[in-house]
């Protein structure tokens, strides 16, 4: 149970100290260029889900964070069982990694509102007099590394997007995100090392006491 606790542990600790450090030194908008135009500190803020995505306006994000609380707490029971029983060590570092990342974004959403000023009008100030720009579970979650690696146009024949201009990789997204993605990419990737060992474990055949067996009666 240590080694989990502890890339949890790690996972939260990097994730937040990034986002408390982007949060209260950035304007909303800001950039960093770390690579040229291709690696990027890209302060901005979103309401929904990982990588930027919106749902549903504020009944959407009421309802996406306490779906998020709860599907965390399954993952947080599960990942509890698999230390308990003799699973692959790197499958439990996975969802270790998806629970920690999960975890990380909740944070946002659930206090970020209450213990931040609103960066769409100054660099955010941490507990500030007047309050917090939101309520309990209303926080914006913080993103900021953009990668804009590929830029372009796609062709007039294309289907639905012809002639307009794409970005590879264009969501903004945080180290929670990374967290998550990283988890999910090694459980398929390895998908046959975690998974096929249980299927195809034999059956183990019933053993039947013949009467040719059965010890003699005194």
């Amino acid at each position: 149970m240590k080694k989990p606790l502890f890339i949890v542990f790690l996972v939260l600790l990097i994730d937040q100290l990034i986002k408390i450090y982007v949060k209260t030194h950035f304007f909303l908008g800001d950039e960093y260029h770390l690579a040229g135009d291709w690696a990027i500190i890209h302060f901005t803020e979103n309401n929904g889900m990982a990588y930027g995505m919106e749902f549903g306006g504020e009944f959407g994000k009421l309802f996406l964070s306490v779906f998020r609380i709860i599907a965390v707490g399954g993952i947080g029971y599960y990942l509890w069982k698999l230390t308990k029983q003799n699973e692959d060590k790197l499958y439990v570092i996975c969802i270790a990694l998806i629970f920690a990342g999960a975890v990380g974004n909740i944070i946002d959403s659930a206090f970020y509102g209450m213990v931040f000023s609103d960066s769409g009008y100054e660099v955010a100030r941490f507990m500030p007099e007047e309050g917090g720009y939101a309520s309990f579970l209303h926080g914006k979650v913080v993103d900021m590394f953009y990668f804009p690696i590929i830029e372009g146009h796609f062709p007039s024949w294309f289907p639905i997007w012809g002639t307009e201009d794409f970005v590879f990789f264009r969501p903004v997204f945080n180290f929670a995100d990374f967290s998550i993605s990283v988890g999910v990419a090694m459980i398929v990737l390895y998908q046959r090392r975690f998974f096929a060992k249980k299927k195809e474990e034999p059956v183990q055949p019933a053993v039947e006491v013949t009467n040719s067996e059965a010890p003699p009666l005194t």
